[in-house]
């Protein structure tokens, strides 16, 4: 990505995660200007004059050239795991959403040498995806795994997961689709945890999988997880799916 461009399109608002800068190695430069452009899509937001978005909406079947149930997944991180569970479930099409140019770099080469024809990649903040570019009913799961816990409680306003949030994933949820949430943050669990137990449920909202889930739950572990089992923290788990509202 160039220099040049303006950070307040990308990143518009008071956003969930800290814009980590990094260099990428010679070869994540090479695979990033050869197939960034095919497999993937930086976030710009802006307004026109008359207060409509001209960042047009995510068509799915165009950009993968099928037509295949569609799994967001956000913060990608390295993409250890997103190319691992979609090499496993190739009937479905996956896009991740991170901000971080090198770990989009390497899920890039990731792609690349797996041969993976279902994965595509958004740079921008994941609010700003759902909110804008995802349609109502479009998504048959949504994964966030391990988003950045902000600790400190005046940056909890920071957190990606917050009750606005859930409440967008649920409607951009399919019938019967899935949320899955991923954390190793006791704090954080708690408060994930009271979201979802004083949802608005007069409109649609989340409720725990019962049933089958129509996507994989098994999750890679990462060096970061097993670090984190190192360290004694608990990996904690949510699985969720939509439910009308009760009015």
């Amino acid at each position: 990505m160039s220099e040049t461009v303006d950070q307040s399109r990308l990143y518009p608002r008071v956003t969930s995660f800290r814009f980590r800068r990094g260099t990428l190695t010679p070869g994540q430069r090479r695979n990033w200007d050869n197939l960034w452009p095919v497999l993937g899509r930086d976030l710009r937001i802006g307004r026109e004059p008359d207060g409509t978005i001209d960042e047009p909406p995510l068509n799915a079947d165009e950009w993968f050239d099928r037509s295949a149930p569609l799994i967001l997944e956000i913060g990608s991180g390295t993409g250890i795991s997103t190319a691992a569970m979609a090499a496993d479930e190739p009937q479905f099409n996956v896009v991740a959403v991170e901000v971080y140019q090198p770990g989009l770099a390497q899920l890039v080469g990731l792609v690349d040498r797996g041969g993976l024809t279902n994965v595509r990649m958004i740079r921008g903040d994941a609010v700003v995806v759902l909110d804008e570019l995802i349609e109502d009913k479009s998504l048959l799961g949504i994964r966030v795994f391990f988003p950045d816990p902000w600790p400190k409680a005046r940056h909890h306003k920071r957190r990606l997961i917050q009750s606005g949030t859930l409440a967008t994933m649920a409607t951009k949820l399919v019938d019967g689709g899935v949320l899955h949430i991923a954390t190793d943050h006791a704090d954080y669990t708690e408060w994930i945890r009271e979201l979802l137990e004083n949802q608005d449920t007069s409109r649609t909202h989340l409720v725990p999988l019962e049933a089958e889930s129509p996507i994989s739950l098994a999750r890679p572990t990462t060096k970061f997880e097993a670090r984190a089992a190192d360290e004694g923290r608990v990996v904690t788990e949510f699985v969720y799916t939509p439910k009308e509202g009760d009015r």
